[in-house]
């Protein structure tokens, strides 16, 4: 039998309160065909917070970020051996559906990706896709205000979402993840398409977002890590014999692992001795 998306609700006692795990990540070995891509890596992602991935290009940081809610299910290749639990269910377990995995667990990409439609078809996109049918207009509303986007697009909503600023996009397309109202938002470098305003306004609002939503953060940018993120995994990649595997070094409090890190690799990167 397929878990529905409201079979993933089924036990609150796995996230109620607190800030506890909302889900354990552990990568023992991932795999796209006969190539490792990530070894030995487990970041548990806490509730309330935002978690940020840092490391060298290459590393798995966008790799790990996917496992979260099933996105290299459909990358050609694709194995997976570890764990994701999130509210007491591991998510690659066969009788769960990865749609309604990510029902609950949004995401948030590279590049801004509005629809070829208007910004409240975009918004209400994910609504209908889950057959949400009741009060679609005022939940297009507010994920477009929790977005920090109404007052700019309030008047204009059958405009195409493909009108608005890059910024605007990034921002109507953190509206779409939110609009079904998911636990946790997954955001791959989500400003690395933007200019410095833009990039300061997504910072912001994910501030603001984590009052509500548990978040994760892939960056190459480390002052937007110190300046966003309450936990960080540095993640390296070896190349023993040419292969390249991306595995989690260190895991801490922001300010502890900028501050004082512990592990060679970690020490050299945040001081900019490689990239």
């Amino acid at each position: 039998m397929i878990e529905t998306a409201s079979s993933l609700t089924a036990n609150p006692a796995a996230t109620a309160g607190g800030t506890g795990v909302v889900i354990d990540c552990m990568i023992n070995e991932l795999f796209y065909g006969s190539f490792r891509a990530v070894r030995d890596t487990h970041i548990p992602i806490l509730k309330g917070k935002i978690t940020a991935f840092i490391g060298p290009s290459g590393c798995g940081k966008s790799t790990a970020l996917r496992c979260l809610n099933r996105m290299n299910d459909l990358v050609r290749g694709f194995r997976f051996n570890g764990h994701v639990h999130f509210r007491g269910k591991d998510i690659y377990h066969p009788n769960v559906d990865p749609v309604a995995v990510r029902r609950y667990i949004g995401m948030v990409f590279q590049q801004p990706n509005p629809f070829a439609m208007s910004i409240y078809n975009n918004v209400a996109f994910g609504l209908r896709l889950n057959r949400v049918k009741d009060d679609v207009p005022e939940r297009v509303e507010n994920a477009l205000r929790g977005a920090a986007l109404w007052d700019e697009v309030k008047d204009k909503l059958k405009a195409s979402g493909l009108s608005l600023s890059g910024g605007q996009q990034q921002r109507l397309c953190i509206a779409r993840a939110i609009a079904t109202e998911p636990s946790v938002l997954l955001m791959d470098e989500p400003c690395s398409a933007l200019d410095p305003i833009a990039t300061r306004r997504i910072e912001e609002l994910m501030v603001e977002l984590k009052k509500k939503y548990t978040i994760a953060v892939v960056t190459h940018n480390l002052q937007q890590a110190q300046r966003v993120a309450d936990k960080t995994a540095f993640m390296y990649v070896d190349t023993d014999g040419g292969a390249r595997t991306g595995y989690l070094v260190e895991y801490e409090d922001t300010d502890r692992l900028f501050e004082d890190p512990q592990e060679l690799h970690t020490k050299q990167y945040i001081s900019g001795e490689f990239s």
